[in-house]
């Protein structure tokens, strides 16, 4: 034992006093590095030697190695920042999980005091928990009827209004020429709002063309106006929805459910849409602003219902499953689309707007009012009663009646072929389709077929122009005039040819 003990105490004694010695060569390592007046008494000893040039390279050195040593310093100071950093990561981690542990436990005993509860209502209500092989959907139904409530506060607020409603007919007799003058003169008389026959003209075809209706121009020339006059006038105000920079989906159009509260917050929109259902008026909701936001963001869905051609289709999905109290239109948390509702945007393109895409365009109608109306004197008009099913039918006898020419059709696909292999742009069949809405309804409304295929093709296809490099297709612009002057005539198109030379001066 006496021979292990000495055996022990070398061992020990020689890893040690290594050990001391390492540290003492760290300490006299530093000491040296840092010893101030030994490098001062170098200098001293060498300093009546240097010359003028040596005295540069000796700042020199005494430069290099303070950056050497700060380098030393910073680096060792950024490997024990980051070490302490990630040392404090996992503690926060391990304290976090602790706390996931506790809050599991909380979850688990206040789950089991919810299950003895329902458990109560259960056997209160007749059932014996265990005996049923389907205990646990019981416990869930029996859960969700004692928390079923109203959700849709306001829209159940419209059923109790219309409970007894009964739809009208108001016996209209007008023509669309004649609606024309009717709602233009009641703007004017009633709201001093002064608009041509021509762009009243326009408004009321678009109407017959598409859902959507995109009034664009410049600042102050009554796009909005033109909008709400047109509520004024069916005497069923315009809801006006001003399209916020932050919309990004649906919600802001018809509202959400708050899984908190367990009410749906619901939205104006979503109020007329639903109010329209009862009824055979027509309705219409203002985006005011709609590019502020991107269209295509809140209003894809509503873009992609709209262009069903079936009107059954158009359902809109707003909660994922019913509940007893729920509206009596919304089936299955899913909700009609009325037909007797349009979609009325007003765009203004400046530096805090988003430029409006092909997608959007395709399936509107825009029409640009860049002029102030001009006074006139009016005839005094009253607003109007007006069924959507009467005006619907005078749209589709229009549509019927005014077919665009065989001539005319054979002279748009002759000009689809030329845009085709000089400008590499297409019109597509839903821009065909709404052309044959469009024409029909502004030739009965009092216009001629080539002004409206005119104006319809200079808003929907030449438009489409501008995503060109205008520089490039300027050689080909006068061409196109050209083209246009023979087949339709000098004194026709006349919109196209102004808006062909509008661009030809951009390049």
């Amino acid at each position: 034992m006496d021979t292990f003990i000495r055996f022990l105490y070398e061992f020990l004694q020689q890893f040690f006093s290594g050990f001391v010695i390492f540290l003492k060569s760290i300490v006299v390592g530093i000491k040296n590095t840092f010893n101030i007046g030994s490098y001062i008494k170098i200098i001293n000893d060498y300093k009546n030697d240097f010359n003028g040039a040596e005295w540069v390279f000796v700042a020199l050195t005494i430069i290099l190695l303070l950056i050497l040593l700060s380098a030393i310093v910073f680096i060792i100071y950024f490997l024990v920042k980051k070490y302490l950093r990630f040392r404090k990561t996992l503690v926060e981690q391990e304290d976090m999980l602790e706390e996931i542990a506790t809050l599991n436990k909380e979850v688990a005993t206040m789950t089991k005091e919810k299950q003895d509860i329902l458990a109560m209502k259960v056997s209160q209500l007749g059932l014996k928990p265990g005996e049923d092989p389907n205990e646990e959907q019981n416990l869930e139904k029996v859960e969700e009827e004692e928390n079923l409530g109203i959700r849709f506060a306001k829209l159940n607020e419209i059923d109790e209004e219309f409970k007894d409603y009964k739809i009208q007919n108001y016996g209209n007799t007008f023509s669309l020429e004649e609606l024309v003058n009717l709602f233009r003169n009641f703007a004017a008389s009633r709201l001093r709002l002064y608009y041509s026959v021509e762009m009243i003209r326009l408004f009321i075809s678009a109407i017959a063309s598409t859902k959507l209706i995109i009034l664009q121009g410049i600042s102050g020339t009554g796009k909005t106006s033109l909008a709400y006059a047109w509520g004024k006038f069916l005497k069923h105000d315009s809801c006006v929805a001003s399209v916020q920079p932050s919309w990004r989906d649906r919600t802001e159009l018809f509202g959400y459910f708050n899984e908190f509260t367990k009410k749906f917050n619901e939205t104006e929109v979503l109020k007329e849409i639903y109010m329209a259902g009862y009824t055979d008026d027509i309705y219409t909701v203002i985006l005011d602003e709609m590019n502020i936001s991107r269209v295509e963001y809140y209003f894809a869905e509503m873009l992609s219902i709209l262009e069903m051609p079936n009107k059954d289709e158009w359902i809109v999905e707003l909660v994922p499953s019913k509940w007893k109290n729920d509206p009596k239109k919304i089936i299955g948390g899913k909700l009609k689309i009325s037909p007797n509702v349009w979609y009325i945007g007003t765009i203004n393109n400046d530096d805090s707007t988003f430029m409006v895409t092909d997608k959007v365009y395709d399936r509107a109608m825009p029409i640009d009012i860049n002029d102030k109306g001009k006074a006139f004197e009016p005839i005094d008009t009253d607003a109007q009663n007006i069924n959507y099913s009467y005006l619907d039918n005078l749209f589709q006898t229009a549509i019927n009646d005014y077919k665009i020419t065989e001539s005319s059709l054979k002279k748009i696909e002759e000009m689809d072929d030329y845009v085709i292999k000089h400008f590499r742009i297409a019109f597509g069949n839903r821009i065909v389709a709404h052309m044959k809405k469009f024409v029909p309804v502004y030739k009965a409304a009092g216009g001629t077929e080539l002004n409206g295929i005119d104006y319809f093709m200079a808003r929907k296809v030449l438009r489409k122009f501008e995503q060109l490099n205008i520089s490039y297709i300027r050689d080909e612009i006068d061409g196109f005039i050209k083209f246009l002057d023979d087949k339709f005539g000098e004194t026709e198109f006349k919109e196209c040819k102004e808006y062909l030379l509008r661009l030809k001066k951009l390049a």
